[in-house]
């Protein structure tokens, strides 16, 4: 039996709780340290426990101290700024095993900047842009653009530095703001000028070990504070997964184009990323395009896409693997079904917000989970500290069924003056409802059946029933019907015409809608048809006792 982990998970949000409370399932993990934590992982319980230690660059070697004292096998780092501060190098240095990028591979997050011209430098697709540290430079830019714009900080801004004008004019002043102003301080001394693109956005989380790339099932995001996408835009009000939007051969296109390629451009540019690369995406009508790349997991994405995973997926093997360059010796499996998660949040937010306010809980449905992100404990109550309080995450077989059962458990949740959004997945389900709509019958691929599959065994036998060819016989597959020549066997010139079909699955429907006195008719006609295109002169008949009793 492996030697139990103690693992350390830093930060102190609703990604942290979701992150600490996925890792405490491993049977592997003795102990889930959250340093510092929050009032969520304070009451947790069980593996998970507090530790006052906070993340700034100057915490660094205590938690190092802390982590050795307490023979932590893993370290799973969750916000971006320690993590361009260099957290991993300085864990990785000590000899711990840590989740997450160095300060080097982080930078596709620090800089906006940065990140563009990797994109550009990689062929990834992405919106055109301009990189500025001249204002007066950015102003030219800005008026002679023949699209509309987007303003963003290239250096961290605790989510906060993207600007979306609707006019030049506010585009010239949003500028202002940023770079005379310095609305976010350092963070705005480079600007990114990029084109505005206009589609559904989705969110894909990829865990990477700097070769390879496994991802967690697209998210959708709702930014705006306040129902219909109206009001200031937040850090994040509710998601779901997986996105209907995101088709299996989007996520195909996405790992091609943009995953992989983003990963393999980093290790060959001499920063393998290892950790997990959150990537943005605009589903634009020319195809997906690169919004942004965070170095680490999203906020509510951590904690819509973490309930999914299959309970046979022990996170802990995954992240150790991840760290220790062997991720794919271990497999990310999922659940059939859907994660919703609607955040609830402080009046006033995401402007200034009133703290302090007590939090009362009743008993949570069942399939659902309340993560703790802006609260602490005070006493024996657990209190408000933050903007986004909570995020409640509901699981169904059905994207419908996962929205009522979340919204369901907000309704146990109560502390003064909160509020929340009540449409998260309104996208989605309008694009299964005109999705629904629009399909008229049923595909091949409906039913269950890879006709891709089937050619492909098909190629794959060929040669071995071309091995038993005997003289007289047709050793080619791919039709339904076959000639054998009698006369070339010893036969005095007859020619025998046969077909043979597969019947399971008109009986199995003629089962399941109870009628049958029609089968027999098509199944027959099945045959002849096939025998028909040989052109043959004279006609017997056999079938096997499925066929005679229908």
């Amino acid at each position: 039996m492996e030697a139990l982990l103690n693992v350390l998970v830093i930060g102190s949000g609703g990604r942290e709780h979701a992150l600490a409370w996925a890792l405490a399932k491993s049977a592997r993990v003795s102990k889930v340290f959250v340093a510092p934590g929050n009032g969520g992982t304070a009451a947790a319980g069980g593996k998970i426990e507090n530790v006052a230690i906070g993340h700034s660059k100057s915490d660094f070697s205590a938690l190092v101290s802390f982590a050795h004292t307490q023979q932590v096998g893993l370290v799973v780092p969750g916000p971006e700024q320690p993590l361009v501060d260099g957290i991993t190098d300085v864990f990785k240095k000590a000899g711990i095993p840590t989740f997450g990028p160095t300060s080097k591979a982080a930078h596709i997050e620090g800089s906006k900047a940065f990140s563009k011209d990797f994109m550009k430098k990689h062929n990834i697709p992405t919106a055109a842009y301009g990189n500025f540290t001249d204002y007066k430079t950015a102003r030219e830019f800005i008026e002679q653009a023949n699209f509309d714009v987007v303003i963003k900080a290239s250096g961290l801004a605790a989510g906060k530095g993207v600007l979306i004008p609707k006019t030049k004019s506010e585009a010239l002043k949003a500028l202002k703001s940023v770079m005379v102003d310095r609305e976010f301080g350092a963070a705005g001394d480079e600007v990114v000028i990029e084109e505005l693109l206009l589609g559904q956005e989705i969110s894909i989380l990829t865990l990477s070990d700097g070769y390879t790339v496994t991802s967690f099932p697209a998210a959708q995001d709702h930014k705006r504070a306040y129902d219909n996408d109206e009001g200031p835009n937040t850090g994040g009000m509710g998601a779901y997964a997986p996105a209907p939007v995101a088709t299996p051969e989007l996520l195909k296109t996405i790992h091609e184009t943009v995953l992989k390629p983003s990963i393999d451009g980093m290790r060959r540019d001499g920063f393998p990323f290892v950790g997990c690369l959150f990537t943005g995406f605009m589903l634009t009508a020319n195809g997906p395009k690169v919004l942004e790349y965070n170095c680490r997991f999203g906020d509510p994405e951590t904690e819509v896409v973490l309930p999914l995973l299959d309970d046979s997926c022990d996170l802990a093997e995954v992240f150790l693997a991840a760290a220790e360059g062997r991720l794919d010796a271990v497999p990310l499996r999922f659940k059939n079904g859907y994660a919703a998660t609607v955040v609830m949040a402080s009046e006033g937010y995401p402007g200034s917000y009133p703290k302090g306010r007590t939090i009362t809980f009743d008993k949570a449905p069942a399939n659902t989970q309340v993560f703790h992100a802006g609260t602490k404990r005070d006493g024996d109550n657990v209190v408000t500290s933050g903007g986004r309080v909570l995020t409640v995450t509901g699981v169904s077989d059905s994207l419908q069924g996962a929205l009522d059962c979340a919204y369901s458990c907000v309704k146990t949740v109560h502390f003064d003056g909160g509020f929340y959004r009540s449409d998260i997945g309104f996208r989605a389900i309008k694009y299964l409802h005109e999705a629904a709509e629009r399909k008229t019958g049923l595909s091949y691929a409906d039913a269950g059946v890879d006709i891709d599959a089937g050619n492909r065994l098909v190629d794959l036998i060929k040669p071995i029933v071309k091995a038993t060819r005997r003289k007289g016989t047709d050793s080619d597959i791919g039709g339904f019907g076959g000639v054998f020549d009698l006369k070339a066997t010893g036969y005095q010139d007859p020619v025998l015409v046969s077909a043979t079909d597969g019947v399971g699955t008109k009986l199995k429907i003629a089962h399941d809608m109870k009628i049958h006195d029609s089968v027999g008719i098509d199944l027959v006609a099945m045959q002849v048809n096939d025998i028909i295109v040989q052109a043959p002169t004279r006609w017997f008949a056999f079938m096997d006792s499925n066929q005679a009793r229908c």
